[in-house]
């Protein structure tokens, strides 16, 4: 499958060399430019500044990515800045040599390269000149060479997720030309838009874990708790990598949607994929050494092919310099304008933004390129930036949509990829929830809802200073982040010397830290986990459910207390004598057989409401007390119980209005309802290009389906399907 050669490789050669051309002369203009302006740089002769720009090509195509196969992990661990501070000392080592040329120091031998890459890259998209088409051309002609023999008809498919965007805001965006690729593909029928309904659990963990493994049952919330035999229990957190691990232990049945050969690019779960990073269930496999699946050799995708390119490094921190100062800028215009709703977002957050939107975004569509031109058949890749700038700006506020425009451009990138690829590409656009915005349960009621619950089971809360403070609650410390961490143990186990002293390191570490100490206790016996507009109640000195009749008996003012609260929208408790049982403030909802006292309370919520309600009373670990903030419909307002303004995790509004763009021609998923339906959306689709299938299959311990919905998943009744896996001896990495 190499080019033959003819007219078209010997123009495309042409056009390499101009190419090549005028990124010399731009390295030499920008040369000349910083003889005259640094004080610390001097040429002396007309033929110095163009054997100097040869001699930084050179450094660039040949020297740096020789030194990154040795030096990739400090890259990684310094988000680039080590990479460029390398470079920085060549260059300081190596231009004196040159007769005639002066260079006075680290910071001028900075100053000359950090000056010299921003010219090339102003330059390059000045004249237009597309770097990207000269990376994929020669990463293509190598990986053509590599699967000579793969050159399979049947398409692949790659899967990109935008986290937290609802349906209506991607079609505001798409209306407004925030995202024009997808506008583009709508407009021009190659693509069709359809939105589908989460789970209860309205976020990230249950979504991935449903769409990635098909099954999600007993995912409670992002954090929950779990109590044992002896009533000692503990807190489960979806992005904490132990965690993670044992997730996917209990869900996959080793057939997830990226089984066969397939790659996952900055999940919370692998999908059972072959080649991962990025993904924090994998992390455990790393962390102790372990085998598996999980090699070292499939671990580094995305960060090599990142950093090879010190251009790229430099693109990244002017980038994310740009969008450390789009968020101060931004959240001193609410602050100056008394926007409302809002949390204060100082802190460490504005430096750990761009993480989030800028370098762990690139790295994964670096990645996601390689997957490509690899010929992989296919990838789920997940983009947090959007859900992470709408927890702290708002979910239709200029810094979010920003970042969707972002988003976009990449996803404009890699459909650019896949035309050079070994075989042909599908690209599926998709989002794992939405977001509901609202002021903060805390700001808008005066205290958290940890404390409410204290206060209301007659315990006295230990006094906060916060709590008098008149300004919004200040935001999380820093962003959410999983990729970073998934990122910082990834490092380590890749390939080189300098990975293998850090696993030394890092292995010590490991023995000499103390387990963190279990969230969420605001009571002897209370322990309250936030996850978005859901909070979940546990009482931890009674094993087991404890039922509506024991918490009136030994907490009389709690569900009153709870009921009546402007915030809250509806509770889940279970009753010894009507079972699963929804309470509101002007009525009850039986759940066993649906009787209603009152007002149903679940009426706001949508006619699935019901259904995803029963479905995690039936869960294992469900907790004693679930409740749900308040939603109202004609404010499209909620209040979260986390200090966010867009928020998910429960029920009621755009938080539950997720969306799937998919290639025109495929079928149409119909109602979808649920993670697990998505799944089999996608898993259908998959089986009608002619990727394998593992088959649906009816024995204990695999897939069933549910009453009511067909093998695409189309629902019809609000239930998610469920079914029981024998968690031994599954490896959480694979």
């Amino acid at each position: 499958m190499t080019d033959a050669p003819g007219p078209g490789r010997l123009v495309r050669g042409g056009r390499s060399f101009a190419r090549f051309l005028l990124v010399w002369l731009a390295a030499t203009a920008a040369l000349v430019l910083l003889d005259d302006a640094l004080a610390g740089f001097a040429l002396a002769s007309w033929w110095q500044a163009p054997a100097c720009a040869l001699l930084l090509g050179l450094l660039a195509a040949v020297v740096w990515p020789l030194l990154m196969r040795v030096a990739l992990p400090i890259a990684v661990y310094t988000f680039g800045v080590g990479a460029l501070v390398l470079l920085v000392a060549a260059v300081a080592a190596l231009f004196p040599i040159v007769p005639g040329v002066r260079l006075d120091g680290v910071l001028a031998a900075a100053a000359v390269v950090l000056g010299t890459a921003v010219t090339v890259v102003a330059v390059s998209a000045l004249l237009a000149i597309d770097e990207d088409e000269i990376f994929f051309r020669r990463a293509g002609l190598r990986a053509r060479r590599r699967v000579a023999d793969h050159g399979s008809a049947v398409p692949g498919v790659l899967f990109l997720q935008v986290d937290g965007l609802g349906l209506p805001i991607l079609r505001r965006a798409v209306r407004d030309g925030t995202m024009p690729t997808l506008a583009r593909w709508l407009t021009d029928g190659t693509h069709a838009l359809a939105g589908w309904h989460t789970d209860w659990s309205a976020q990230t963990g249950a979504s991935q874990a449903g769409i990635l493994h098909g099954r999600n049952d007993d995912v409670v919330g992002f954090r929950w708790y779990e109590k044992s035999a002896e009533g000692r229990g503990r807190v489960m957190t979806c992005s904490s990598p132990g965690d993670a691990a044992e997730i996917e232990r209990r869900v996959s049945d080793g057939t997830g949607l990226l089984h066969d050969d397939g790659a996952g690019r900055g999940n919370l779960f692998t999908g059972d994929a072959a080649h991962i990073s990025l993904t924090v269930s994998a992390v455990p496999l790393l962390t102790r050494g372990r085998g598996g699946r999980v090699r070292s050799d499939r671990i580094g995708a995305g960060y090599y092919a990142y950093f090879a390119n010190p251009v790229n490094g430099v693109r990244t921190l002017v980038a994310a310099v740009v969008d450390v100062l789009r968020e101060l800028v931004d959240a001193a215009r609410q602050r100056r304008a008394d926007v409302r709703p809002r949390i204060r977002r100082g802190g460490w957050y504005p430096l750990v933004r761009p993480g989030t939107t800028v370098i762990a975004r690139d790295v994964v569509v670096s990645a996601l390129i390689e997957d490509v031109l690899a010929g992989r058949p296919v990838a789920y890749a997940d983009f947090v930036g959007y859900d992470e700038v709408a927890h702290h700006s708002g979910i239709e506020r200029a810094d979010a949509l920003s970042v969707l425009r972002a988003i976009d451009q990449q996803i404009g990138r890699l459909h650019r990829a896949v035309a050079l690829a070994p075989r042909p590409y599908e690209l599926v656009v998709l989002s794992d929830h939405g977001q509901t915005q609202g002021e903060a349960f805390a700001d808008r009621f005066g205290e958290p809802i940890g404390k409410l619950v204290a206060r209301l089971c007659e315990y006295e809360p230990e006094p906060d200073p916060a709590d008098t403070d008149p300004r919004p609650s200040r935001g999380p410390s820093r962003a959410e982040g999983w990729q970073f961490g998934a990122a910082m143990a990834e490092a380590g186990d890749l390939s080189g010397p300098v990975a293998g002293m850090l696993r030394a390191r890092r292995r010590i570490r490991q023995r000499t830290s103390p387990e963190p100490a279990a969230p969420g206790r605001v009571a002897p016996e209370v322990v309250v986990l936030c996850s978005g507009h859901t909070a979940l109640v546990s009482f931890t000195d009674h094993p087991g459910r404890v039922s509506l009749e024991t918490l009136e008996r030994e907490h009389p003012g709690l569900l009153p207390g709870l009921v009546d609260h402007p915030g809250v929208g509806f509770l889940l408790v279970r009753s010894d004598e009507f079972g699963p049982l929804v309470l509101g403030r002007d009525g009850a909802h039986r759940l066993a057989d649906g009787t209603l006292t009152g007002d149903d309370p679940l009426l706001e919520y949508g006619p699935h409401a019901s259904g995803l309600v029963a479905r995690v009373d039936s869960f294992e670990h469900c907790a004693d007390l679930m409740i749900n903030s308040r939603y109202d419909p004609v404010l499209d307002d909620a209040s979260a119980f986390e200090p966010h303004v867009g928020s998910h995790g429960g029920l009621g509004g755009p938080q539950n209005e997720a969306f799937v763009l998919y290639p025109a021609g495929w079928s149409d998923p119909g109602e979808v309802v649920g993670a697990e339906a998505l799944h089999r959306v996608l898993r259908g689709w998959l089986t009608d290009l002619g990727h394998p299938d593992p088959g649906v299959r009816s024995g204990p311990g695999e897939h069933t389906r549910h009453h009511g919905q067909d093998q695409r998943g189309h629902a019809h009744d609000g239930h998610g399907a469920r079914r029981d896996v024998e968690p031994a001896d599954h490896d959480p990495g694979r």
